[in-house]
Formats: structure tokens, C-alpha cells, sequence
């Protein structure tokens, strides 16, 4: 079980992304207002709290939303879990669809710090079923598909 630290969206792809404490998750896009929804795997990104805090012990200034990712969640090992695992937030239903990935322009925090933990920490998945989550919603491990 983790709790919902930050969500967080950002108009435009290539930006950092802002807490905005609560968005309603559309099913098959992702959340409303973020430029990374439509229709494909990757419309949800997920970070673990944790290890942004262990990033910022290294001396990196982050706040939320700094790595891209829509949901900072404390409690979870995101990277651990296997494709196709199952998460749910109140009505929220989502299925992980991809672990990490290649960051091909290193982002502003790469060259802020010299590193960046999205391409080894973060997942992505894809809104099985819509709804609203918001700072201090809880999110279960629902298990594979």
C-alpha cells in the first residue's frame, strides 16, 4: 500500500510537471490536461517517493513533478513490479505497461545534477478504468493481469 504524495501534470511535453494536488484520470488517456495523455502505453507515469528522496540527499534540488512523472507515490517499489501489474486509487484502476525508459534528450534535471532516476525508477501505465486521485488517496498493489 503506498499514499499519493504528488500529482502532477504539465501542458506541454518536455516540461517539468506541477503538483496540482488532484486530477481526474480519464479511461484509455491518462490524466486530463497532461501532455502525455492519448491513446498508448505510456499514459500514466509513476515514481516512488523514496527515491527522489534519496536523489535529493544526493544534493539535488527536486520538488514534485521534476522527473515528468504524474504520480509521486510514497510506500512502493514501482521498479520491482512486473508489467502487467495491477494498481488501484479509489475508482482509479491502472495496469503497468512498461518499467523505466530511455531518456533521449537528457532532461533539465540531467543537467541540473548530472543524473536523472526516471529511466531506472519510473513505470508507466495505461488508465484501465478513469476517476480521481489526489494527495493522500491510498494506492494498493492489485496484482498481474
Amino acid at each position: 500500500m503506498g499514499q499519493v504524495i504528488a500529482v502532477c501534470t504539465s501542458p506541454e511535453k518536455g516540461t517539468q510537471k506541477e503538483n496540482i494536488g488532484s486530477a481526474c484520470l480519464l479511461t484509455d488517456w491518462g490524466l486530463r490536461g497532461d501532455a502525455h495523455g492519448g491513446k498508448w502505453h505510456r499514459q500514466v507515469s509513476l515514481l516512488s517517493y523514496e527515491r527522489v528522496e534519496e536523489f535529493r540527499a544526493g544534493g539535488a534540488n527536486v520538488s514534485p513533478g521534476a522527473f515528468g512523472e504524474n504520480l509521486l507515490v510514497a510506500g512502493i517499489d514501482f521498479k520491482q513490479l512486473p508489467v502487467g501489474t495491477r494498481l488501484r486509487c479509489n475508482e482509479v484502476e491502472l495496469e503497468v505497461t512498461q518499467i523505466g525508459k530511455e531518456c533521449h534528450a537528457h532532461c533539465a534535471i540531467y543537467h541540473q545534477v548530472g543524473d536523472c532516476i526516471m529511466p531506472r525508477e519510473g513505470v508507466f501505465a495505461r488508465v484501465l478504468h478513469g476517476g480521481v486521485i489526489s494527495v493522500g488517496d491510498e494506492l494498493t498493489v492489485e496484482g498481474g493481469a
